[in-house]
């Protein structure tokens, strides 16, 4: 893996060398895309997370021919959690932890994961100004995670205390497929390139913990987890610029 990334490096001054221009040919385009994505669950996901958000770092390749090819790695995070997690050590009345000093702790909840992705597609150019923007479908397949982040604001909860944290946590991944039909617009500038779209995500996913403390048993139930949302990013194209025409007379 390291020596690819080395050769990836070493490539990507001749990858997308523009010897045609972007306005009038379609050409080789590596590019980083950087996007965000606001995201609904669905499935098993929506029992226990509401709306979430999803910071996004993007390689893609699209050919000559239009076709793309990338991989992309995200970062999950949110604050909606819809199940109760800590109901076996919180108090009957106020739902909450009782800390060192018999006080009521500041414990909060927070959604985190994160997934990785690898994409092939196709740019169709309609309504597009040149021949490299356009609509764009990709399908792709990759790894989603996910678990509950719990935060102790005073570390004064012994039962929250290490890796205690583990058994409340639901730590869940598993394999992913996903879809994503948008559109994309190069330009001849490398400042005013982007992308905007719908994306869709199936998780086949199962709790990876081996001791479930609300439950109290191993969680082996298979999930099927989902993300919707609409994405919108920058595009930084990494080719180099054509040669300006010059006229002699």
């Amino acid at each position: 893996m390291r020596k690819l990334l080395i050769y990836l490096l070493l490539a990507l001054p001749f990858l997308g060398r523009a010897q045609l221009s972007i306005k009038d040919s379609s050409i080789l385009v590596p590019m980083i895309q950087f996007s965000y994505a606001g995201q609904l669950p669905g499935g098993d996901l929506a029992k226990r997370f509401g709306f979430s958000n999803n910071l996004d770092l993007n390689f893609t390749v699209k050919t000559k021919k239009n076709w793309t090819f990338g991989v992309d790695f995200t970062y999950i995070f949110g604050n909606q959690l819809k199940q109760s997690m800590l109901d076996s050590i919180t108090t009957k009345v106020e739902h909450m932890v009782i800390d060192v000093n018999g006080e009521l702790a500041d414990v909060r909840f927070y959604e985190r994961g994160f997934s990785t992705t690898a994409w092939v597609g196709k740019l169709i150019p309609v309504f597009g100004v040149n021949p490299n923007s356009g609509l764009v479908i990709n399908f792709g397949a990759g790894f989603l995670e996910h678990h509950i982040k719990i935060d102790d604001i005073d570390n004064r909860s012994p039962q929250l205390a290490g890796v205690l944290k583990k058994g409340y946590d639901k730590l869940t991944n598993g394999p992913s497929v996903s879809e994503y039909i948008g559109y994309s617009y190069l330009s001849k500038s490398r400042y005013i390139n982007f992308f905007f779209g719908f994306e869709f995500m199936q998780a086949f996913t199962q709790d990876r913990r081996n001791w479930d403390y609300t439950e109290e048993k191993q969680d082996k139930a298979q999930r099927l987890d989902l993300l919707n949302g609409i994405r919108a990013g920058w595009i930084l194209p990494l080719y180099a610029q054509a040669p300006k025409e010059r006229y002699y007379y």
